[in-house]
């Protein structure tokens, strides 16, 4: 098999019991293999993002000691290449794949990174996936019992693995989660969405991400299938070939197929945009009488069916979901008004929350008791509690104990107790936890209101069909305004520039003033030049807005809008 030849030939590499192995990779089918192989190697595996720039690959590489480093082709081998005097502990980069094949170009302008000359700049430094195989079938017919020994020092208490937080707020901390809080999460989640063996999921979530872990570790456990991703840029044909029956994703994901499905939708002759607004509010009073625990009338069944019949199944089919029984939105908060409308059209999404320390869910809405707007109850090994400021807090056995080589910040975390402190505020609501914001986050006026802005910045993007993200500012300002930048489709529009898009935007800004409290109303906004960047280090590999880094790159923007007043 496969892992074992990996595991073998990660040891004849030097590889002992508690060494770490960064793994710095697109989701692949490699990914898993190679972490199944660090594992059985008795090694700790610890995933990079492939979006990681060369010296943020270096800060983990060195603080969590690794000494091998497996990357998935030429464009990060010839990364790592360039912080190599920094990697002080590796020994050797492991090559899954060739060439580079980029979707965008580099800052060479190249589409295409050839592994031959990238592989003879690095010598003996790296070596290729193909060759650690064969090394290993020849180590497993001289030593075939030491795989065995290995696995005979797992504890419940070993470290399974040490994911490194997004670094929202600073320098990553390495979260090491145990084999038993592992099994745990995986079991309770398991439990909660009922995942049997005859399931399949479409896995395009990074492998370096805690859900994208959980998610590939559950489909493992239950004997799941398994279809990997080849990247963003194909999902539509991917999940028309896959036609999983569930799927996990950040809310970016399904803010862009609404926004998707709402133009095609607006598309046509008059006829086929009246027969699809008909559905849809066929749907949405169906959906409306599910979420109440209701079936539809005789009469709303059979409109039911022909809008069935006419729209939704037939876009069901178009999107690759026409088996799925259910959507998992987790990374950060969801607009319930894009829950309602997929499940109008028979797409229930369970938003989730959790985090890193907790590896993953530990709030999940089921398939039989759901409600938008939340991320559920607490899962059933979760304690949960609130502290006097509203924070949540959380412990039980999906907990993690320690980050790595980091006291400090474990005791920050971590109270005497065991209670594990996670930023988000929120509240109770028959059971149901519905998060409010970050609290670090929330913002706090001259006259003294307090705001949240994430609620207000998930209103804008659901309000405009034009806004891609969303950034609320007032921090001791005398009232709250707002960043705005623009989806790549607005702008592929003929004609199309940031500007000529104001008075749409205004226009979605007054409809959602409507609805806040004075203190909490956008005044003023300004339209940014260009989307948030990941390697701008504006938003973190999974999609999260960095809230310091754009309010500090746009403080001038920021200062302009204050100048004059209202």
């Amino acid at each position: 098999m496969l892992q074992l030849e990996v595991a073998a030939g990660l040891i004849e590499h030097g590889i002992n019991p508690g060494d770490r192995v960064c793994i710095l990779a697109q989701t692949r089918l490699e990914w898993m293999i190679c972490d199944l192989g660090s594992m059985l190697a008795g090694a700790i595996p610890v995933p990079i993002y492939a979006t990681s720039t060369a010296e943020q690959c270096a800060y983990i590489v060195n603080d969590a000691g690794a000494k091998v480093v497996v990357v998935d082709d030429a464009s990060q081998l010839e990364k790592l290449l360039a912080v190599r005097d920094k990697l002080n502990s590796v020994a050797r980069v492991v090559c899954m794949a060739g060439d580079a094949h980029l979707e965008r170009a580099d800052e060479k302008g190249r589409k295409l990174v050839p592994m031959a000359p990238v592989m003879t700049a690095a010598g003996a430094f790296a070596q290729t996936y193909a060759d650690l195989r064969t090394q290993g079938r020849r180590f497993l017919q001289e030593r075939p019992e030491l795989l065995t020994e290995r696995a005979a020092l797992v504890t419940p208490e070993t470290p399974f693995t040490i994911i490194y937080t997004s670094g929202t707020t600073g320098n990553p901390k390495g979260v090491v989660l145990s084999h038993h809080n592992v099994v745990e999460a995986i079991g309770s989640a398991c439990r909660a969405l009922l995942v049997t063996g005859v399931d399949s999921q479409y896995l395009w979530l990074p492998l370096a991400h805690v859900l994208g872990r959980e998610l590939e570790w559950s489909a493992i456990r239950k004997g799941a299938v398994t279809w990997f991703s080849r990247g963003v840029a194909h999902l539509r044909e991917d999940l028309g070939l896959a036609r999983p029956t569930f799927m996990a994703g950040v809310p970016r994901i399904f803010e862009k197929f609404y926004q998707g499905v709402q133009a095609a939708l607006g598309q046509g002759s008059a006829v086929k945009k009246a027969i699809a607004s008909w559905s849809l509010g066929i749907g949405r009073q169906v959906a409306a009488e599910a979420r109440a625990g209701r079936r539809p009338g005789a009469w709303l069944a059979l409109r039911h069916k022909v809008a069935e019949a006419l729209v939704f199944k037939k876009l069901r089919g178009r999107l690759g979901l026409d088996r799925c029984r259910f959507l998992i939105s987790g990374g950060a908060p969801l607009a319930a008004e894009i829950a309602e409308f997929f499940h109008a059209a028979g797409l229930l999404i369970l938003e989730g929350y959790g985090l890193t320390e907790t590896v993953g869910a530990a709030f999940l809405n089921r398939i039989e008791r759901y409600r938008f707007g939340t991320v559920g109850p607490a899962l059933d090994n979760v304690e949960m509690k609130f502290a006097e400021d509203g924070e949540v807090l959380m412990r039980g056995p999906t907990v993690f104990k320690q980050y790595f080589n980091n006291p400090e910040a474990t005791q920050e975390a971590l109270d005497p107790d065991g209670w594990f402190h996670s930023g988000d505020i929120g509240r109770l609501e028959d059971g149901f936890l519905r998060l409010t914001d970050r609290k670090k986050d929330i913002i706090v006026t001259a006259g003294g209101k307090k705001i949240a802005p994430q609620p207000i910045e998930n209103a804008i993007k659901t309000r405009s069909r034009v806004v891609s993200q969303a950034v609320v500012y007032g921090d001791k300002k005398p009232f709250c305004v707002a960043l705005l930048t623009l989806s790549e489709e607005a702008l592929k529009a003929p004609g199309a520039s940031p500007e000529s898009f104001r008075g749409e935007l205004q226009s979605a800004l007054d409809g959602l003033n409507a609805t806040l409290a004075s203190y909490e109303t956008i005044k003023k906004f300004a339209i940014l030049p260009q989307d948030f960047s990941e390697a701008r280090g504006e938003i973190t590999p999974s999609l999260k807005v960095k809230r310091k880094v754009v309010i500090e790159r746009y403080r001038d923007v920021i200062e302009g809008l204050y100048a004059g007043g209202v």
